[in-house]
């Protein structure tokens, strides 16, 4: 029988949750999932002056809002320093480690000395070969000192499932510290016994902890356990290729909330960030990335991160919602924006409903549907400038067209009929010489003040014959004052 199959997300509180963070929150949980297994939430917060509640409640909402939830945990590393130096202690019994007395001057002439060399610094090892009980004396009589793993000869490598075998040569690593002089752990021991004593079985992590990994296998080792599963996964870029950025999109992963990305895309637009489902699917659910979900179809190469796509597959994910669910999210946004108080969105329920229906598809954020919503309510619009230039340029043509408009809205007995409306329009418009066209991409302006929006017979559907004759009637006014200051110019 397989062990079941156990990981970790292990984030460090010295910053929020961010795009590199969050996929690698997504890997873990989807294998977990996928596996029927479970997922572990560490909180690394041994860095004491960095690590903050705030941060740690930004990764919590965070994860949150993704939908990201775990089988065990939070854990804090920082309540686990005992058990960090009780580990210490035995291999330093074993022989597997050192206390080093080396001061900071000595390994700074060291290093100093390869860089003249023109070489990496790798410790010389100078107290490795110290007698174990005069190093316990000195210890004991306060002198003050580290603990250093002392890296046996040879290479150390593993069979990675992204990158396949991989190795290292442990003369370049070195004998590495991992316990400073105040007791405290060094992050490769901590990692490592935590992992253990958690049990995971598939470290699942960014390609930054590649070098890392020799350390943390030679540490295993010696505590005499297999070391997990390992699965690096190739960092995120930039459009322009380069490392990702504030500019890029590398900020808090709630700030995509408050961009108006649904919680859904934003997870699937995450999973293909360096991971394919194995055929041409791109907008998939979570059941669906559970189901699909493997290690093995991690890519090697870093992805880039693209928020034409982000805002692409937000809309898929929008458009695939119900009129009734599209309205429940977009309910708070239309209130906060102070266009409908919650009491009328509340009366006209269905309305509403219907209307995010009709505005979905042209939206690809939340903040879309506001702003292809909002003419629907009663009130005045603003005439974007680029729909005035493209539509209105000339003043007279547009008040003609709109003429026609009103005529029409002014004749029309089948109101909500599409077919007969657009048929009824097109014979005024004819009747009076003027571009059935023209006449609709006119009223697309004043009704909407917008250069697209919904089909111009649903829209006029939507906002009722008493909306549609004031913004008529205030368009023509507007085009007015337009053409004079055009005869005057």
């Amino acid at each position: 029988m397989s062990t079941p199959v156990r990981v970790r997300f292990a984030p460090s509180p010295t910053g929020f949750l961010h795009v590199g963070g969050a996929r690698t929150a997504l890997f873990n949980w989807l294998w977990a999932r996928h596996t029927g297994g479970t997922l572990v939430l560490r909180i690394e917060d041994t860095d004491a002056q960095r690590s903050t509640d705030e941060m740690i409640q930004g990764i919590l909402d965070g994860l949150e809002w993704l939908g990201i939830d775990w089988d065990e945990g939070p854990f804090h590393q920082s309540q686990r320093g005992a058990r960090h130096r009780e580990a210490a202690d035995r291999l330093v019994e074993s022989g597997s480690a050192y206390p080093c007395f080396c001061s900071v001057e000595m390994l700074a002439a060291e290093r100093e000395a390869a860089i003249a060399r023109k070489e990496s610094y790798v410790y010389s090892g100078r107290c490795r070969g110290l007698d174990p009980a005069e190093a316990a004396r000195r210890r004991e009589g306060g002198e003050p000192s580290t603990v250093r793993f002392a890296v046996p000869a040879g290479e150390t490598s593993w069979e990675d499932v992204v990158h396949g075998h991989t190795a290292f040569e442990n003369r370049t690593i070195g004998d590495f510290i991992i316990l400073r002089s105040d007791g405290a752990p060094i992050y490769n021991l901590a990692v490592t016994v935590d992992d253990l004593d958690m049990r995971i079985t598939h470290v699942v992590r960014g390609d930054d902890h590649i070098s890392n990994t020799p350390k943390q296998i030679l540490l295993y080792g010696a505590l005499g356990v297999e070391p997990p599963v390992f699965a690096h996964v190739p960092l995120i870029l930039g459009p322009d290729k380069s490392k990702l950025s504030k500019r890029h999109g590398a900020v808090a992963v709630t700030a995509y909330r408050e961009q108006g990305f649904l919680s859904a895309a934003f997870v699937n637009f995450l999973a293909l960030l360096g991971w394919s489902p194995g055929d041409d699917r791109e907008v998939m659910t979570r059941a669906e990335l559970i189901e699909a979900f493997t290690l093995e179809r991690i890519t090697g190469k870093s992805a880039v991160f693209d928020v034409e796509k982000l805002e692409w597959l937000n809309g898929q994910h929008l458009s695939r919602l119900s009129g009734a669910e599209v309205a429940a999210i977009a309910k708070p946004l239309f209130v906060h924006a102070r266009i409908a108080d919650e009491a009328e969105l509340a009366r006209r329920a269905a309305w509403f409903e219907d209307l995010m229906a009709l505005v979905k598809t042209r939206s690809r954020t939340l903040h879309d549907l506001v702003e292809q919503g909002r003419p629907f309510f009663p009130g005045p619009v603003e005439y974007q400038p680029d729909a005035v230039e493209k539509f209105w340029k000339d003043a007279a043509l547009a008040d003609s067209a709109l003429a026609v408009a009103e005529a029409y809205v002014a004749g029309e007995e089948q109101w909500g009929d599409l077919e007969a409306m657009e048929a009824g329009l097109r014979a005024l418009a004819e009747e009076s010489g003027v571009p059935a066209g023209k006449v609709m991409q006119a009223m697309r302006v004043a009704l909407t003040g917008q250069r697209v929006s919904p089909g111009i017979f649903e829209t006029m559907t939507a906002m009722g014959p008493d909306v549609v004759r004031d913004r008529l009637a205030a368009a023509r006014a507007w085009l007015a004052g337009r053409a004079a200051s055009q005869a005057g110019a």
